[in-house]
């Protein structure tokens, strides 16, 4: 019989294999979508994961402006940016964002703020691909369909 081994196995950046997903964003719920893209991305979701290697996996999200929110979070939710001069805070609603020129930018700032700051997480979120639409020119990958509205009933908003 085989003694159980004490080290851990750290895999190489030579050694990941990505995979890609695509999930479709119509009614689902913001930050439950951004968590579990999330651990997509570090990928959290293999047995190989390693902290400190880039070992997710590519995560192609369509109908990114159709997201909701849930309770008042639309209205009272506010993204800040300083533009640098003083007094330059400004603030815009989450309603805004959605409704304005890049409303994928909902989805990207929740899943960025959930990725660890640095190079590492760069390199992560360059593995996030939003599209507006329906279409993305990412078919050659041959993405595998993750429903996330099926995982957990509070991740899709009823209406």
């Amino acid at each position: 019989m085989k003694a159980l081994s004490k080290v851990t196995r750290s895999i190489k950046p030579a050694e990941v294999e990505k995979k890609w997903h695509i999930v479709d964003a119509e009614g689902l719920v913001v930050g439950r979508l951004a968590t579990i893209v999330a651990n997509i991305l570090r990928g959290k979701h293999k047995p190989s994961y390693t902290p400190h290697v880039d070992c997710g996996d590519h995560v192609v999200i369509v109908n990114a402006d159709k997201v909701r929110f849930t309770g008042n979070k639309a209205a009272k939710k506010h993204y800040y940016k300083h533009t640098g001069y003083a007094g330059g805070i400004k603030d815009i609603t989450a309603d805004k964002v959605l409704a304005g020129r890049f409303p994928e930018r909902v989805i990207e700032k929740a899943v960025e703020r959930m990725i660890p700051r640095g190079p590492l997480g760069r390199a992560q979120m360059k593995n996030l691909h939003l599209y507006n639409g329906t279409e993305h020119p990412h078919a050659g990958q041959q993405p595998e369909v993750l429903d996330v509205a099926s995982m957990n009933r509070k991740n899709k908003v009823s209406v």
